[in-house]
């Protein structure tokens, strides 16, 4: 986490700040690249068409050219053909920046580069605040997706400007030892520059640097970077940073960060800090826990394997970070609903890769059910038109989402919004619990945290909404309890999805019991003492649902279960025919009526679970030996078969 580097993204401040519409001209073109301001800133459906055959629609000629069209206008079914998202290389940076030397002279001045010309209205604000090069050219791989979702407006600082700006770590910056040989240094030898901070840092530094020039040169080895291997970036270093400029700079950081420091405790708004795990110029792991003490909404992302120059990465997507985050919000509050955003291709690309050996492993199998009753293979009986109401079982540790969630994007097209446990977005106390970041998958995929304002926003938006009303009880159960549903006794679901005519979905999902065997559960640990009161922190850190209510489904103590895994089986998914509740409004406020639905969607969910497990055993491919042979002789990708419906 570079204090020379504007790298926390604050939440309504100035450092890398959002904020409601700008409203504003975008200023004159300084270069071919950009626009410029002077002055400071201040805070598709898809068609079908049918086909008529002696004067009647042929019904399954239209499905199958509906069905053609849908899997023509998505564009996440075939993810080999997805590229990397259009963005700039570090060669890049450094000719852009040469453009800006030329230019040099005048005031510090607000730019927007031309790729961020494309946001819409209602895009909130966003400042960068360049480091110590000044160029305001630092985030140029991310400026094409900024610029979609952001008004963005970089500094930039020339050369021979000397003007003054805070920092925050430098005071315990190797870069303070670079002052006293400038202030000695001949001009000439500034050219060298990249060398000279090798001599002074040593071979940590030397990493850094290699990180800057990684896209720019092929280097195979590690070893001093010289003014060879470099080519003309020193001389494009030695411009941008002369030596009266770079002792400049590093005198005010110096200075400066006491006053910076002395501010911090100030600052109250949402901060998110990315930090650079290899960072050699600065001690950013240090810093940002200095950070997290000093900012109390604060939250962070670590960067294990970036050095200093984080945002000129190959790996660091910053869009990315900020959605994962839930950090994009168009208003004054952030509405899980409305300021959503989902993911690109190549977002949801990285996503399955990450996911890819659960979906090979356990070869999902996806039943659906047509309007007529019948069972079909793949997800054909799902409707296309939300509101759409998913309800079904939670396996143990949730097991059954990612490959459910990947298929149904690729497949379809459609987003499943889960509706998830608190934990996953917001602590009461800092603690034992798992860092936020590991839920950033779930935030990018659409999940919102269980509310009844938030159910009702995604129903409203015609959302396919996935609800399991198990909760944390199913998902943590004990062992014997595989597929058994823990429900409230009452109906929680009901009243709102007739509200909108929701179409609810019952379903079914087994396997759970095939990759892993449950062996240290909730009751094993809550007979040692520091277990059990290591649960009682766990879960006094996290938001606690269904106090009120009676039951095992109360207890919803977090905790992690021990699960002795197995040679991988298979996951079976069964969609049940879709419940209509359209025009049943009215009718379904009577509280029996609206009960008698609700257990009518219990049993549908319990029926669909009977119904897999009795097939799986006529699988022939259930076990993975066998579904390895398969994909042997008809390619990795192959469909594997599975029973007969």
């Amino acid at each position: 986490m570079a204090a020379t580097r504007a790298c926390q993204f604050l939440a309504g401040s100035s450092v890398m700040s959002t904020s409601g519409n700008s409203g504003r001209d975008r200023g004159v073109s300084l270069s071919r690249r950009m626009a410029v301001s002077t002055e400071q800133i201040s805070s598709a459906a898809t068609t079908t068409t049918s086909f008529v055959e002696n004067g009647r629609l042929s019904e399954k000629k239209t499905k199958r050219r509906k069905e053609e069209s849908e899997l023509i206008s998505n564009v996440y079914w075939n993810l080999d053909e997805m590229t990397e998202e259009n963005r700039k290389k570090l060669k890049d940076y450094f000719e852009e920046c040469k453009d800006l030397i030329r230019s040099d002279g005048g005031p510090p001045r607000w730019f927007s580069p031309l790729e961020c010309g494309s946001h819409t209205p209602d895009s909130p604000l966003l400042l960068f605040l360049p480091g110590i090069d000044g160029t305001g050219l630092g985030l140029i791989r991310h400026h094409h997706k900024l610029g979609k979702i952001f008004d963005l407006w970089c500094l930039h600082i020339p050369a021979k400007d000397r003007t003054s700006f805070a920092a925050t770590s430098f005071n315990r910056s190797q870069l303070q030892s670079l002052i006293p040989l400038l202030e000695l240094i001949p001009d000439q030898l500034l050219l060298n520059l990249p060398y000279m901070l090798n001599l002074v840092s040593g071979d940590p530094l030397r990493m850094a640097w290699e990180n800057v020039v990684k896209g720019l040169l092929p280097l195979q080895n590690v070893g001093v970077i010289s003014s060879q291997d470099l080519l003309g970036m020193p001389q494009v270093l030695a411009d941008m940073l002369p030596r009266e400029t770079l002792l400049w700079k590093l005198q005010l950081l110096k200075s400066a960060s006491a006053s910076a420091n002395s501010h911090l405790h100030a600052v109250k708004v949402q901060a998110l800090i990315l930090c650079s795990g290899k960072d050699q110029l600065l001690p950013s792991q240090e810093e940002v826990q200095r950070l997290r003490r000093m900012l109390p909404k604060s939250e962070i992302r670590l960067f294990e394997e970036s050095g200093h120059f984080l945002f000129l990465e190959d790996d660091v997507d910053l869009v990315t970070s900020i959605k994962g985050a839930s950090f994009y919000r168009r208003g004054k509050y952030l509405d899980y609903v409305s300021d959503y955003i989902p993911p690109t291709p190549y977002e949801f690309k990285k996503i399955y890769e990450s996911n890819r050996w659960v979906v090979a492993a356990t070869s999902p199998v996806m039943l659906s059910t047509l309007e007529d009753g019948e069972v079909v293979r793949g997800l054909a009986g799902i409707p296309s038109e939300g509101p759409v109401l998913y309800v079904g079982y939670h396996m143990l540790l949730g097991f059954e989402l990612a490959p459910m969630v990947i298929q149904f994007f690729m497949e379809r097209n459609i987003l499943l919004r889960g509706i998830a446990h608190p934990m996953m977005f917001f602590r009461l106390r800092e603690g034992n619990m798992v860092d936020l970041a590991a839920f950033d998958t779930f935030r990018l995929m659409g999940a919102v945290p269980v509310s009844g304002p938030n159910f009702y926003k995604l129903l409203s938006s015609k959302s396919h909404v996935l609800l399991y009303p198990g909760g944390v009880r199913e998902a943590l159960h004990r062992k014997g309890e595989e597929y058994k549903l823990f429900w409230p006794e009452r109906s929680e679901f009901v009243r709102m999805a007739s509200r909108f005519g929701t179409k609810i979905v019952p379903f079914g999902v087994v396997g759970e019991d095939d990759v892993g065997e449950l062996v240290f559960d909730y009751n094993d640990q809550m007979h040692i003492p520091p277990l059990r009161s290591f649960i009682k922190e766990l879960t006094e850190e996290s938001v606690q649902l269904r106090t009120d209510a009676n039951g095992e489904v109360s207890n919803q103590d977090v905790h992690l279960p021990g699960v002795l895994p197995k040679l991988p089986g298979r996951f079976y998914y069964y969609f049940g025919k879709p419940i209509e509740t359209e025009g049943r409004k009215q009718e379904l406020r009577n509280s029996e009526i609206s009960q008698e639905l609700y257990l009518h969607v219990k049993s549908e969910v319990e029926r669909c679970m009977a119904y897999l497990k009795e097939k799986r055993e006529k699988d022939p491919y259930r076990n993975l030996l066998p579904r390895l042979l398969y994909r042997a002789t008809h390619g990795f990708t192959a469909e594997v078969p599975t029973f007969e419906l």
